[in-house]
């Protein structure tokens, strides 16, 4: 067990499903960990409750983990995990920086999106927010919170530039349910686990149109080219895209209930708007933000990305699912 994590415990910035959950893994896997949220009254609550009832409801929350609204509780830790929405990122990694870290933390971002406007992934954002005397390594892969804090047997990848890091955080989040792999390239684990979401709604949309299972076949592999094409773009290898952090959460993200992406996907395939969709959401959708985001970016680089293109479209309010469906299969017949 890596004894700077153990002696120095662990801290989680962001308590809502993904943070609860890796909170529970960690604290399973033996560290003493403080889970942070901004919301005073939302972790009293929790901390009464043991229980986290608004994003993580039915599982209860052992005393070992340690509940706090104070960001100064969980910057002396030797461990940081940045598990908030992309969109708050930067505004919180910013506030983590005004507080002296130890000199050997290490920063473990666990979002995956990618910022609007400048287009940065989540760990070039905490590069630019915190001192470059602390490594930064990221998580990504094929997790829902839900089922990693029941026990499901689960498969992550965590990037880091660093082997000897690497061994160590594998050795932190590794049990007989949870399994994590190493991988030095984070620009393509980071933009795998934010580009697939994009294209979790484009899947949703799909379901919500009834449109069956040869449709979404067909779209979820055109969406692992389209995510390659743009991914290597802008950084990544192409091997990391048919791994964990690529095809191993599209698949999941496209298929399953819990996808928040698919969900809002399936909403708006069914006529509901953008905006009714967010106001009923508890939790954010990721991929909103980020289509926005990757558009961007596919135009800076001037990478074609038809589906995100028709995705961004239909966010906008500027053209129908049935007609964004319609601009995809009139498009000129090609090679694959």
């Amino acid at each position: 067990m890596p004894s700077s994590f153990k002696e120095h415990g662990i801290g989680i910035v962001g308590a809502g499903s993904w943070g609860t959950a890796l909170a529970l893994l960690l604290t399973r896997n033996g560290f003493p960990v403080t889970l942070w949220g901004h919301d005073s009254e939302a972790i009293s609550r929790i901390q009464l409750d043991r229980e986290n009832r608004v994003y993580l409801p039915g599982v209860p929350l052992p005393e070992a983990i340690h509940l706090s609204a104070d960001l100064a509780e969980v910057s002396q830790k030797a461990l940081i995990l940045l598990v908030c929405p992309s969109r708050a990122m930067r505004e919180v990694s910013s506030r983590l920086s005004t507080f002296s870290l130890r000199s050997d933390a290490v920063l473990l971002s666990c979002t995956k999106g990618v910022e609007r406007g400048s287009g940065l992934r989540m760990s070039e954002v905490l590069r630019e927010s915190i001192s470059a005397d602390h490594p930064i390594a990221v998580l990504s892969g094929p997790s829902h919170a839900e089922e990693v804090a029941q026990g499901t047997p689960t498969a992550v990848v965590l990037g880091c530039e660093a082997e000897d890091l690497g061994h160590e955080l594998q050795q932190a989040f590794c049990n007989s349910r949870f399994r994590a792999y190493t991988n030095g390239d984070l620009t393509g684990i980071e933009l795998g686990g934010a580009l697939k979401n994009i294209f979790a709604i484009a899947a949703g949309i799909c379901d919500g149109l009834g449109l069956g299972d040869n449709a979404k076949a067909a779209l979820m592999t055109r969406s692992l080219a389209e995510l390659v094409r743009l991914g290597t773009a802008l950084g990544g290898r192409s091997e990391t895209f048919y791994g964990l952090s690529g095809v191993g959460d599209l698949m999941v993200t496209c298929f399953s209930k819990h996808s928040r992406n698919r969900a809002l996907g399936e909403r708006l395939g069914r006529g509901e708007t953008l905006a009714a969709i967010s106001a009923s959401m508890q939790m954010v959708a990721e991929g909103v933000p980020t289509t926005y985001s990757a558009s961007d970016c596919a135009r800076k680089f001037g990478v074609e990305t038809p589906i995100i293109d028709q995705i961004r479209r239909v966010l906008d309010g500027s053209i129908t699912p049935p007609e964004a469906l319609n601009a995809l299969l009139s498009r000129d017949p090609r090679a694959e």
